[in-house]
């Protein structure tokens, strides 16, 4: 009587298409993605375009030095577009990671949202929609741009962005006011999450906790000592390089952009490091509370822990290398970020195969 007291109680936290297994499927999915699309991007796609902003502030230069009004400006405007088509790859990737990572703390807190289960679940499928929709309206503002818009400044990408971004502004607000309802009654609407004492849930959460310590830390250190001093030597060098190029001096005007992009790639690589590694953590503490859910053997849990911590060290540690090993420490950092994807996909395919379990015994019976 007791296991099947135990089994029904595993059962209903973790029932067939509820709102916690859509969040924690869609959430693990989503970020799995983001992080293979933003090693996708930075091998094919971040270096090869900042060579070519390089370009462009040579070509502005040479326009600048030649008095060629018109040649500046199409040599700004293009490099405006290398710069959009950098930035809408990067919020793409950004939007997707923080999706998913909202989808798996909305699974920990739903006993505590006082809604119906079908409402709940409706909430959830919404979220995944949206969590989707939205870093697919961004990857394509810069490919859409204003083609057939009846907007003057706004693409339908931009539409399609923007209306999944107010979806997962809805589902929210939904959540927060089936909290609210929570507050007044104080009772759980489903069974809490299983609680587990293991190795990879400890691990995870001390992990992640230090890995945010650390990210916070790197944060403070560089912000103290060198953000504002990075901001005024990026004016300084966009003042001399005008200056100089004035002048008809290209080869100093050429001195002064490479200086601009080693700038801009400190600052990169600082910001980068910095936000990875308090998201990784993130990501760990949040993958903790899910572990009694992954229908594995202990030894493979542990393993993608170890998988997923190591790969969460080693990307941001290796951003950092990058302005003085050059691509080798980009490319271990990529390897890095694919060891996260690897032990997020090694979890996932953990619990597909507890909720298979799960729904088999209940067709059994």
């Amino acid at each position: 009587m007791a296991t099947v007291a135990q089994s029904s109680l595993v059962l209903s936290t973790f029932a067939p298409m509820s709102a916690r297994r859509l969040y924690i499927f869609g959430g693990i999915a989503l970020i799995a993605a983001g992080m293979l699309f933003g090693d996708i991007f930075a091998v094919f796609v971040l270096h090869q375009n900042a060579g070519q902003q390089g370009a462009a502030l040579i070509e502005a230069s040479r326009a600048v030095a030649a008095h060629d009004a018109s040649g500046a400006t199409a040599a700004f405007g293009r490099l405006g577009g290398l710069l959009e088509d950098r930035g809408t790859k990067v919020d793409a990737h950004v939007h997707m990671l923080d999706a998913g990572y909202l989808a798996l703390l909305l699974a920990l807190v739903q006993p505590y949202i006082a809604l119906s289960q079908a409402t709940k679940k409706a909430m959830a499928g919404l979220f995944v929609l949206g969590g989707v929709l939205l870093p697919l309206g961004i990857f394509l503002i810069h490919y859409v741009g204003l083609a057939y818009s009846p907007f003057a400044v706004i693409g339908w990408a931009s539409v399609l962005a923007d209306s999944a971004g107010a979806l997962l502004i809805f589902v929210l607000l939904v959540q927060a006011w089936g909290f609210w309802k929570y507050l007044q009654t104080r009772e759980l609407t489903e069974s809490e999450l299983p609680a587990e004492d293991s190795m990879p849930s400890r691990a995870l959460l001390t992990g992640g906790t230090l890995l945010v310590l650390l990210g916070f830390l790197h944060g403070a250190y560089y912000a103290g000592t060198m953000l504002y001093r990075h901001e005024q030597m990026e004016t300084a060098i966009l003042e001399r390089m005008i200056g100089v190029a004035s002048q008809d001096n290209l080869a100093a005007a050429s001195g002064e952009v490479a200086n601009f992009g080693n700038l801009a790639g400190a600052r990169a690589v600082n910001i980068a490091a910095h936000s990875h590694i308090i998201e990784f953590g993130l990501l760990a503490m949040l993958l903790s509370f899910v572990q009694p859910y992954v229908f594995l053997s202990e030894k493979w849990k542990r393993r993608w822990v170890k998988v997923l911590l190591g790969g969460s060290a080693i990307l941001p540690v290796f951003v950092l290398l990058e302005l003085k090993l050059g691509l080798l420490a980009g490319g271990i950092a990529d390897l890095g970020g694919l060891l996260v994807v690897i032990g997020l996909l090694g979890m996932l395919a953990g619990i597909l195969r507890y909720s298979g379990h799960l729904d088999a015994a209940e067709g059994a019976r």
